[in-house]
């Protein structure tokens, strides 16, 4: 049986394998994207090709005028998603110990989530102005929930085994939350982190588009009063690629920080 399993093993393709099979869609993606251009006579300011795009990225980024929105941008990611990391796991460590607690505060948390932000933001903006913060309190209003759902179901799947034996040792509350609960919580709370860092880019562009002179989202508004479709293809193309870094920085934090979670669960 373990040979089999060895040779099966040996049978899947490898980290390259598949490096070379991703890069190989997206070669494809390019490919049908500019013949569908060039088939259709598609007009530049209804689709351009890969090619516009690629050029007003590059201008863009060597001629400056992007970096500085890209600057406002990434500050309210993190910002929004260490508000939201902050209060997810703090309210759901308290969720998860005290039902009375959950009972009180459930309907306001699935409230602040069926609200529409977009109707929160001008509020936000009348109230704190068109600065940063307004955009940063509706990315955490975003991030935070997936971080809250993910810390509840983790700090109260612990084994009652484990909590019997802890209790038997006399270890105190506080002891068990700190060498049982949160341990065994981390895998669903780093789950909750790789879905909250993308939404976080999400809410930070949608702040933007809301009101704002600087950002990203801002750069996307004024290139679609100007029709330039290439540069918001560009700046499109800017945010999928800072949500994917993003998204695997905090994927390679937990295999650094959590070793003990099975290699299957991890791919």
């Amino acid at each position: 049986m373990r040979r089999a399993v060895a040779r099966f093993r040996k049978k899947q393709p490898s980290s390259w394998g598949y490096a070379l099979a991703s890069l190989g869609v997206f070669l494809l993606v390019l490919a049908l994207w500019e013949g569908a251009v060039r088939f259709y006579g598609l007009p530049p300011f209804l689709l351009p090709g890969p090619l516009p795009v690629a050029e007003s990225l590059w201008q863009g980024l060597v001629g400056g005028g992007l970096w500085a929105h890209i600057w406002v941008t990434l500050q309210e990611i993190f910002l929004g998603f260490l508000g939201g990391s902050v209060l997810g796991v703090g309210l759901g460590a308290l969720v998860a110990h005290s039902p009375r607690l959950e009972r009180m505060l459930y309907p306001y948390l699935i409230a602040s989530q069926t609200a529409p932000k977009l109707a929160a933001a001008p509020l936000l903006i009348a109230w704190f102005g068109v600065g940063l913060l307004p955009k940063v309190i509706i990315t955490v209003l975003i991030a935070f929930f997936p971080l809250l759902e993910n810390t509840v179901t983790g700090m109260r799947r612990v084994p009652e085994g484990r909590l019997e034996l802890f209790r038997s040792l006399g270890a105190s509350p506080w002891e068990t939350f700190l060498r049982l609960r949160l341990p065994h919580s981390l895998p669903y709370v780093f789950a909750g982190l790789r879905v909250a860092v993308v939404l976080s880019v999400v809410g930070a562009v949608v702040a933007e588009f809301t009101g704002a002179s600087k950002g990203l989202g801002a750069t996307m508004i004024v290139a679609q009063s100007n029709l330039d479709v290439a540069r918001m293809l560009a700046v499109f193309v800017l945010l999928t690629v800072i949500g994917t870094s993003l998204y695997a920085v905090v994927a390679l934090l937990e295999r650094w920080l959590v070793p003990w979670r099975p290699a299957e669960e991890r791919t």
